[in-house]
């Protein structure tokens, strides 16, 4: 599976009487079997308080790679898909409790992470391995 793009947004209201601006959407477009695939994940935002206390790194952005800050709204979609193959089967995901969400990166490689991101903002592409490392 070769990822192709990863997005995240803060969703903003379009009617007052939303509640969008309580959620982010992360998104990772990937090709696999020669079909061009999107998984989007909508989660509440304060849910990325509890992710960062998991995580090593100091804030958000997490980290910048080829002068790209990366934030973890950018990376939460291909974190869910690498930790829970069933996704690609999914387009759109709502997690709606913390403890999944914290479950998808417990235990989380962040250099491997890491080195995956850096080649897909060097090359525009990048291959996820079949399986998260452990």
């Amino acid at each position: 599976m070769n990822i192709c793009r990863l997005h995240g947004e803060e969703l903003q209201k379009s009617q007052s009487n939303t509640f969008e601006d309580y959620f982010n959407r992360s998104e990772v477009t990937y090709r696999d079997g020669g079909e061009e695939r999107t998984l989007s994940v909508l989660y509440l935002r304060h849910f990325e308080t509890a992710l960062l206390e998991l995580l090593p790194y100091e804030g958000d952005p997490l980290f910048a790679v080829n002068g790209r800050d990366i934030y973890l709204r950018d990376i939460v979609a291909l974190v869910c898909l690498w930790k829970n193959p069933e996704y690609r089967q999914r387009r759109r995901v709502y997690i709606h409790d913390e403890g999944e969400l914290r479950r998808y990166f417990a235990a989380l490689d962040t250099e491997a992470l890491e080195a995956l991101v850096g080649e897909w903002a060097e090359t525009g592409a990048c291959r996820l391995p079949e399986r998260a490392p452990q």
